[in-house]
């Protein structure tokens, strides 16, 4: 089944209450210095950002079952990492877990840029994954490789990846800020029908 919300994350959680969730997917719109300067040249190219505290104070907590798995997508800034470490996952009742990785290849196999030190753009992205209660035993050196996307912004959906970890069947999934509709998904955030546009697609004959 395919449910979404569309609207501020905050306020569609609280409306939310009273379900339970055994998979938690968020790729927050972290305050990020290009995308402020883009958004200063246009505004459509940008979105609206968050402080770390504003994403702590999202209610998801009475949101996750009992047994939960938490992937929070989060940029190479090591404040954002560090946030979510010490402020997120803790006002969200959430345990960390450890760190995978995306890393983004060219159709020919070779990291889509250099790989830099300091603040300089990397050919990766990092999820951060949390529990709640008990989970299955969760890997703590896991890549993903894949060629990314045209569309900015898009990640790999996690949901194959993940679910084999909890230990409930047909598992309900909340994913905050999505972009597309996923099976057995509850999305939540302005734009969860962003990537369902009819161009995006090809028909199959």
């Amino acid at each position: 089944m395919l449910v979404f919300h569309c609207g501020n994350v905050i306020e569609q959680c609280q409306k939310l209450k009273g379900k339970k969730f055994d998979i938690l997917i968020a790729d927050p719109p972290w305050w990020n210095k290009y995308i402020r300067r883009l958004k200063c040249a246009n505004d459509k190219l940008s979105y609206s950002m968050m402080y770390n505290e504003d994403i702590a104070s999202i209610p998801v907590k009475e949101l996750l079952s009992e047994n939960c798995l938490v992937a929070v997508w989060c940029t190479n800034a090591q404040s954002n990492i560090d946030a979510v470490k010490n402020l997120i996952f803790p006002k969200w009742g959430v345990e960390y877990i450890t760190t995978w990785y995306w890393l983004k290849l060219t159709v020919d196999l070779k990291p889509v840029c250099a790989f830099g030190s300091g603040c300089k753009k990397q050919p990766f992205e990092r999820v951060i994954l949390g529990k709640v209660g008990n989970v299955k035993d969760i890997p703590h050196s896991k890549m993903i490789v894949s060629v990314p996307s045209a569309l900015h912004s898009h990640k790999p959906p996690l949901l194959d990846i993940l679910s084999p970890f909890v230990n409930t069947e047909n598992s309900q999934t909340l994913e905050l800020f999505a972009r597309y509709l996923l099976p057995n998904t509850t999305s939540v955030g302005f734009e969860p029908l962003k990537w369902q546009h009819i161009s995006l697609f090809e028909e199959i004959t």
